[in-house]
């Protein structure tokens, strides 16, 4: 198989493509695939990278021929002399005139002795594909469908080879037809196609060369055709379709100058969007141990490899079941559906019909309730199933009822195999599938089979059964309902995390850590492939609170996203908090893939109504005796006329900072009710405590500059204290606006949003300032008991012991005093409140007293 093929083939029996090999086994392995007879290239699986099947896309601009109406004189010759043909391939880029069905000829190739040598023609039929039809040596196939007729550029080769008169169409990378028998019979061996011939694109030669007519002509676009002396294979013709030229054996390639063009026919240059180069994948050399790359379209031969736990899960799966399930449904289809042993069974590709009919019957049996709780080899035999369909390719002209239908089915088994008496059966098998999560990276594989419901008259599907469903517009996004994942993954899923996260309560009794709403999956898609984008939505909280004999809530919200690859792990990365409300969650991810909100559970000491009222009391008068106060000093410090001085200047611009921001404080509550006016509250109040916080630091270099001597002049120091004090906060509010401006503001009251980020625009150069401050007034400190130390033994040098401490401590308790609420030191207590309500009173007091 190729490698992709491979590789599912391992996921479908539950085991993995085999991992590259240590150093030190590479030995002993090639001599146990030798005993084996197992020789040449092994496929195997790179551990460090991942190799996804979509193709990178790039330009390549080339020459178009443009044929706007079927006439009998527009047409164009190769200029170049072809050689006896046995084997032939014919490749180009088309794009087909959707607005006649009459049968066009899209090359001829005449000999003198044979005018219908080599041709391709095509018409579009009543269902609205382009059939193609090749003729050789007259010899004519039927015409079968290829493409749709959208409109659209399509990739075509055509070919055939003498023996057997073997013929081929393939369309975008894809054999549509193939049979034998295109060739003279009798007894002449079949012939070659002759050579120098003429070959005339967009029209059917009746004489060589000539005698064309309009009604056999063709009309539309043609690019890039080349031309080879042999059958190219799957894996090149790949290649080609991916705009690389192969020179070996090439016959004509495509190029203007190699043109002869009717002088109606228009020439324009186009850029077409081609499918990447095919990509290499890893391959062990048996015999010389070694390691190369191949093209993942080579067939080669693989081995699938199983953990020890998951290969004896398996086994005791199949030794302990009582097949009830596969019986069941395969006496009810009349065929094996479901296989009596995981390791044996060959996986068919499925087609739209037998899919369709597999999850019906399946589906019934899981509805009727006949087998009331799965066994683990049913839960691996439903889960195999739903990978081979998941994995089928629909074809073009496949019955869009019967795909909706089917999607229908997925979902409605999905939800059965996810109902909550399927637990203990999910745990039994979990070396094998790494819980429910599987389910989720299943169903969105399977979304992806949907893309030709969508129509440019319905833009939007919806399919849903119990919990599960999908909605799809040009996006693909997916649910899972709180209860069909919540158990197996509040089991399995949050246990790695709970110990970790406790450490977040804040001092709180941590409970649990449970999956508090429904699991989604987002993708988008271009061109059906997928394409990672950033998302953002909204999760309603499904969360199911124990009930003890105190109260509960959810501390806090941990926003987070499920690795499927992983087997459900949870992550943070690349995802925010944007707003959270007791009843749902909004978040933001650079990034698409499967979500859910994991909300921690705390025993939270809940505060009484008479508490918080006369904490909001206390808080009022504090705020309101602090701002009096603050007033009278500011207007004491302009009436009595105190010299000017750095100092007065200083206490002035904390005054004022401080009376301000305690001012907005006490009407804040009052702004909650406009949106707007709580904004502008917010900003200001993050303005004017924060200027105080810096007025507090320039107390603290004031301060210093005292107690050492610092060599710069008053007028550069006040420059300095001024661009701290006022600057330093108009360019962190202004930062902070800028860069998060819609998450700014909390959701019930008006202050920084503490959910995210934002809150440390305040705290951390709070805390870098409370920081610095206690360094100088240690220092402060310092140096004021050893002046008083000195000065005592100057004064009363025979002072008694008890004298001589008394001094020491309280020239040690002044200045602490005296410099504490100047430095905003009590704000320390801040950081204690939410450990003891005391700790709440203490700190508004101290604060009043500020």
């Amino acid at each position: 198989l190729d490698w992709w093929q491979a590789d599912r083939y391992c996921e479908q029996h539950f085991a993995q493509l085999l991992f590259e090999p240590q150093d030190s086994e590479q030995g002993s392995f090639s001599k146990l695939l030798l005993s084996h007879h197992i020789r040449g290239s092994v496929w195997l699986k790179e551990k460090d990278s991942v190799l996804h099947k979509t193709k990178r896309r790039r330009g390549h601009t080339v020459p178009v021929l443009v044929f706007r109406d079927k006439t009998d004189t527009k047409y164009v010759k190769m200029l170049s002399d072809f050689p006896a043909l046995p084997a032939v391939t014919a490749c180009a880029h088309l794009q087909w005139d959707t607005r006649t069905q009459e049968i066009a000829t899209v090359f001829s190739y005449a000999v003198p002795a044979f005018i219908n040598e080599f041709q391709l023609r095509g018409f579009v039929d009543e269902e609205g594909f382009v059939r193609f039809a090749l003729i050789v040596h007259g010899h004519h196939s039927p015409y079968l469908p290829v493409f749709r007729a959208d409109g659209q550029w399509h990739h075509f080769c055509v070919t055939w080879q003498q023996e057997n008169g073997t013929w081929a169409i393939y369309a975008d990378g894809k054999r549509r037809a193939s049979a034998s028998g295109l060739c003279s019979v009798g007894s002449s061996a079949p012939q070659a196609i002759f050579g120098q011939g003429t070959f005339i694109i967009g029209q059917d030669q009746d004489s060589l060369g000539g005698t064309f007519r309009a009604k056999e002509s063709f009309s539309g676009n043609i690019t890039d055709l080349h031309i080879w002396q042999k059958v190219l294979s799957a894996e090149q013709i790949e290649r080609v379709r991916s705009c690389w030229v192969l020179e070996q054996d090439l016959v004509f390639g495509w190029s203007s100058n190699a043109l002869e063009v009717e002088n109606t026919i228009q020439t324009v240059t186009t850029e077409l969007l081609c499918p990447g180069p095919v990509e290499e994948c890893r391959v062990l050399e048996v015999g010389s141990s070694g390691f190369s790359y191949a093209s993942c379209l080579q067939t080669l031969p693989f081995i699938c490899g199983y953990s020890k736990d998951a290969y004896w899960q398996l086994k005791r799966a199949q030794l302990e079941s009582s097949h009830s399930l596969a019986s069941r449904v395969n006496t009810l289809a009349v065929r094996t559906v479901i296989p009596d042993s995981f390791f044996t069974n060959e996986v068919q590709d499925m087609n739209l019909s037998v899919a369709l009919d597999a999850l019906d019957v399946l589906a019934t049996v899981l509805r009727e309730g006949e087998v009331p709780m799965l066994e683990a080899s049913d839960l691996l035999a439903v889960l195999q199933l739903l990978k081979q369909v998941s994995d089928m390719e629909v074809q073009e002209g496949d019955e869009l009822e019967m795909l909706e239908q089917l999607g229908q089915y997925y979902m409605e088994v999905t939800e059965l195999i996810l109902e909550e008496q399927n637990t203990g059966t999910w745990s039994s098998i979990s070396q094998v599938i790494r819980g429910p999560m599987a389910v989720v990276e299943l169903c969105n594989r399977m979304v992806s089979l949907l893309v030709p419901l969508l129509t440019p008259e319905r833009t939007k599907i919806m399919i849903q059964h119990g919990n599960v469903g999908l909605h799809r517009v040009t996006m693909k996004n997916m649910w899972f309902g709180y209860s069909s994942l919540q158990r197996c993954l509040s089991r399995s899923g949050t246990s790695a995390v709970s110990q970790d996260m406790a450490a977040s309560g804040g001092g709180q009794k941590y409970l649990s850590t449970t999956v508090g709403t429904a699991v989604i999956s987002s993708a988008l898609l271009s061109d059906y492939q997928e394409i990672s984008t950033s998302v953002r939505y909204r999760l309603q909280h499904r969360v199911q609170v124990p009930a003890r004999g105190c109260n509960f809530h959810v501390l806090s919200l941990f926003l987070l996203h499920i690795s499927p690859d992983a087997g459900g792990m949870w992550s943070t990365a690349g995802c925010s908090v944007v707003m959270s409300l007791p009843d749902s969650t909004a978040c933001f991810c650079n990034h698409t893939t499967n979500f859910a909100i994991l909300l921690q559970v705390y025993e939270k000491q809940q505060r009484t109504t008479k508490e918080e009222f006369a904490l909001q009391t206390l808080t009022f008068i504090g705020c309101g005796v602090s701002f009096c106060a603050l007033i009278v000093t500011f207007i004491l410090f302009l009436v009595v006329r105190v010299p000017k001085s750095e100092r007065t200047t200083v206490h002035k611009n904390l005054i004022f900072a401080l009376a301000a921001g305690e001012a907005l404080l006490m009407f804040s509550e009052l702004a909650k009710t406009s949106q707007v006016l709580c904004f502008m509250v917010t900003a200001f109040l993050h303005l004017f405590f924060m200027a105080a916080f810096s007025w507090m630091l320039v107390e603290g270099l004031l301060l210093w500059s005292k107690v050492v001597a610092v060599n710069m002049s008053e007028d550069r120091r006040m420059k300095f204290y001024y661009m701290t004090g006022w600057g330093l906060p108009v360019l962190i509010v202004g930062v902070t606006l800028a860069t998060s401006f819609n998450k700014y503001v909390a959701t019930n009251r008006c202050w920084l949003n503490v959910q995210t980020n934002v809150i440390w625009a305040f705290v951390g150069p709070v805390l870098f300032i409370l920081a610095v401050n206690t360094l100088v007034l240690l220092r402060v400190v310092m140096v004021t008991v050893a002046s008083a130390h000195r000065r005592s033994k100057m004064l009363t040098p025979n002072s008694s012991l008890e004298n001589q401490i008394g001094t020491q401590i309280w020239a040690m308790a002044k200045p602490i005093l005296v410099l504490l609420p100047v430095l905003g030191l009590t704000w320390v207590c801040g950081v204690l409140v939410h450990l003891s309500i005391i700790w709440a009173y203490v700190f508004i007091v101290l604060n009043s007293l500020q």
